[in-house]
């Protein structure tokens, strides 16, 4: 039944983000929604070109945090795509197999309904946040799909332990460590796994024979990671790790059960909503079945949402950091929802209940869908009215001798192609130890004999008091919204 529905699945995620583009071309034009979009289309291009890791042609250096999706991005440029077609055809294919991942996991959870899998499978290619993420030029959509693969694979492990040799375990092993290439945080999924093995009707012997395959896998594709970083940053971890906890540390002031609240309500805002009895029905039917390979599943999605609650307890962007988890969620929720509802009950109220409930969910879909279009529509307007139109102003005027600090700088790296101080740390770690003091960080532009100062101005006041506009955008997005066009400063030395 999966194999007959995958064409439909790819025509469908073709619809749904061709939509997405479409109105984003009606409403001002093609393009990213997110800056960060470009400093991965910055390492792209000149890995292309010069066949170099670095933002700065000529400085290697460990700004992006997904190195992989930087690399399958260059071939785009390598083909002289440039940064749209491409990387618009790798979102809808990742959604496409995202959305069959999906439907297999879901027949995986709940076998006894594989009608309710092929819903699960457009469940996914319509999802307003998967959609955005498809067509947002960054690696959200590839490390959700991972993810899935991750947890689709080891509950078919553990659903016919019979077939499976120790060498599925170090391939495995081999996805995860595959997984911190794109995401950090990915490394979360060994101990899932892992824990998963104690749960095998195996001896302790067999056990450890397991997780050595499944470690020494993992350590295959980790090994070369950390050294990846160490030679270009100095470090284990991307400078982006540490550079955007450090931005955002103020927010971990917050009592923690409400970070926690707020990660939780990012999968919520659409047809989560109406999922989430099902995965609370979900998390009991595990319990009572003692499904423990599930039940892991499912502590999973609630300990990553606790991580970021944790470390880095952001919601802007529509969540874009929780977006790789929704499909786990959506898809217990669905499994939970599917015992729940009973369309075709012989009882009057079930039957009205239950019909109910799948006409509200196929709206919410379907309205959302146009909500998140139109959300796209608007990111993409804001990013290129005035990031992009920066860029293209500081290409244009100012001298590339000239010291230019900035935040953000992926529109900057990529059309103004010179050497920029990142204000946010990620390509210029050394500002991460003072990343929101204003007076250290005007020390520092000081000593980096900076000309000129590329921001919002509500972003740093303290600095924009000690500069002279020279340039601000006519980006009409922003003040509707009550916000603040970018602008260009220069920089008054003492």
């Amino acid at each position: 039944m999966i194999q007959r529905n995958v064409p439909l699945l790819g025509l469908l995620s073709a619809i749904s983000v061709g939509g997405y583009l479409v109105f984003s071309q009606a409403f001002y034009g093609i393009g990213f929604p997110l800056d960060d979009s470009w400093i991965h289309q910055t390492y792209a291009r000149n890995l292309a070109r010069a066949g170099e890791w670095a933002f700065f042609p000529g400085q290697p250096s460990a700004g992006s945090t997904s190195p992989i999706w930087a690399a399958i991005l260059s071939i785009g440029h390598a083909l002289r795509l440039g940064p749209f077609v491409w990387t618009f055809l790798l979102g809808w294919g990742i959604l496409w197999a995202l959305s069959v991942a999906g439907m297999y996991t879901f027949n995986l959870v709940t076998p006894s309904r594989p009608i309710w899998g092929i819903w699960a499978g457009v469940l996914l290619v319509l999802e307003w946040h998967l959609v955005w993420a498809a067509g947002s030029g960054m690696e959200t959509l590839l490390f959700a799909l991972i993810i899935i693969s991750v947890i689709a694979w080891f509950l078919k492990i553990h659903s016919e332990p019979e077939e499976i040799t120790p060498k599925v375990w170090m391939r495995l092993g081999l996805l995860i460590g595959l997984s911190l290439w794109v995401r950090p945080e990915g490394v979360t999924l060994l101990a899932m796994v892992g824990a998963s093995v104690f749960f095998l009707k195996i001896g302790w012997q067999a056990r450890f024979k397991i997780w050595f395959e499944m470690a020494l896998g993992f350590v295959l594709l980790v090994g070369p990671y950390l050294v990846f970083n160490q030679t270009l940053a100095g470090d284990w971890w991307p400078n982006t790790f540490y550079a955007k906890q450090a931005e955002y540390a103020i927010l971990r002031t917050q009592p923690l059960w409400l970070r926690y609240l707020e990660q939780l309500s990012l999968p919520l805002v659409g047809v989560g909503a109406l999922l989430l009895p099902g995965f609370i029905k979900s998390i009991l039917l595990v319990l009572r079945s003692r499904n423990w390979p599930v039940l892991l599943a499912t502590i999973w999605v609630m300990g990553h949402l606790g991580l970021y609650a944790l470390r880095l307890p952001v919601t802007y962007q529509h969540g874009r950091y929780i977006i790789p988890i929704m499909p786990v969620f959506f898809m217990l929720g669905l499994s939970g929802m599917a015992a729940l509802v009973k369309p075709s009950s012989n009882g009057l109220w079930p039957r009205l209940l239950g019909r109910a409930w799948l006409i509200s969910c196929g709206l919410v879909i379907i309205i959302f869908w146009g909500f998140g279009a139109a959300a796209y529509a608007r990111d993409v307007a804001f990013i290129e009215s005035e990031m992009v139109a920066t860029a293209k102003w500081v290409a244009e005027n100012i001298k590339e001798g000239d010291v230019v600090a900035a935040h953000d700088i992926g529109a900057l790296g990529y059309f103004a192609e010179r050497p920029l101080l990142d204000l946010a740390g990620l390509v210029s770690p050394d500002v991460i130890a003072f990343i929101r003091d204003e007076g250290r960080l005007a020390n520092y532009l000081d000593l980096q004999r900076t000309t000129y100062v590329v921001t919002f101005p509500g972003w740093y006041p303290e600095l924009v008091e000690r500069s002279q506009l020279i340039y601000s955008t006519a980006g009409e997005i922003n003040p509707t919204m009550g916000a603040e066009n970018m602008a260009v400063y220069l920089w008054t030395l003492p």
